[in-house]
């Protein structure tokens, strides 16, 4: 009888523990890491990146997606680059960085991560990471809405995590309304996403803002791209009383590729679906990330 209670616990015990090990698989996670270990942070509310990133000091931060079982990323050189210009003393280096990467991006194997890197003013470095949850593929193949906002970047140039609480109404606003992005505009004009870069499309030449934005790694990605196939790119931004010429729009991120942009607003793109060239640009992109994404 004994041995039989023995066996049952037994089998409930391995059940927790699987359960306990799935739980974890699909939380975010987040660390110091420092020169001699990685600290596990403990914080107050660990619900999104954003959440983790607005329980730090202040600093400045990196998002991107990885690829192939977690051990590569399309441009890590240039997140990094991004992370570690602004601060003259990181505690780490960015080789030691990416070393800690590759052991800390293997709780979420067999799936991809989703991943920030945030360096404080003073050098520390923070990883976030959570289960890459992709987006459907009725977002790509029928588009998103989206809004413009007057809130805007401090330093448009630097990826400062000061924007994250700032733009925390907006962010939540958004998330109400099932709005998929807000678009930052100044002086009347579109610059860029709260989380993306911004293009439109205007008798098959594509635009996009130059100055006064956080040139992306996926935008100078599908610049590239966009040349190579013949295309002429112009910089220059979108007036918003120009809304109804527009036939095509979309916006960019290293988690998210090329989304299209179906309505700005309540103004109508183009006949309110994702345009041809919005369809090829998200193909040539996603096959190059493919391609050419760096080993971690």
């Amino acid at each position: 009888m004994l041995a039989k209670y023995v066996k049952v616990y037994a089998q409930d015990c391995s059940l927790i523990h699987r359960i306990a090990s799935l739980i974890m698989k699909i939380m975010l996670r987040s660390w110091n890491i420092t020169p001699r270990q990685n600290i596990k942070l403990d914080l107050k509310d660990a619900s999104s990146l954003d959440a983790v990133t607005r329980q730090l000091p202040d600093g400045y931060y990196s998002t991107f997606r990885t690829f192939d079982g977690c051990r590569r990323v399309l441009g890590l050189k240039a997140h990094l680059r991004r992370l570690y210009d602004p601060v003259a003393s990181p505690d780490v280096s960015a080789s030691f960085l990416r070393q800690q990467l590759n052991l800390l991006l293997k709780h979420f194997l067999p799936d991809e991560a989703r991943v920030r890197l945030i360096m404080t003013v003073q050098g520390k470095v923070y990883v976030a990471a959570e289960p890459l949850k992709p987006l459907s593929a009725d977002v790509y193949e029928n588009g998103v809405r989206v809004e413009t906002t007057q809130i805007h970047r401090g330093s448009p140039h630097l990826k400062s995590t000061a924007f994250i609480g700032a733009s925390a109404s907006e962010r939540r606003h958004i998330a109400q309304e099932g709005i998929f992005e807000a678009l930052l505009v100044k002086s009347g004009k579109i610059l860029e996403g709260m989380t993306s870069n911004f293009f439109y499309v205007k008798d098959n030449i594509l635009y996009t803002t130059q100055h006064g934005i956080l040139l992306g790694v996926t935008r100078r990605t599908v610049i590239h791209l966009a040349r190579g196939r013949g295309v002429e790119v112009r910089y220059q931004p979108l007036k918003l009383d120009q809304l109804s010429d527009v036939h095509e729009a979309f916006i960019t991120s290293s988690s998210r590729g090329v989304v299209p942009v179906i309505k700005i607003d309540e103004a109508r793109v183009g006949q309110g679906t994702p345009g041809s060239l919005t369809r090829m640009l998200r193909f040539a992109y996603d096959d190059y990330v493919l391609k050419h994404a760096e080993t971690i």
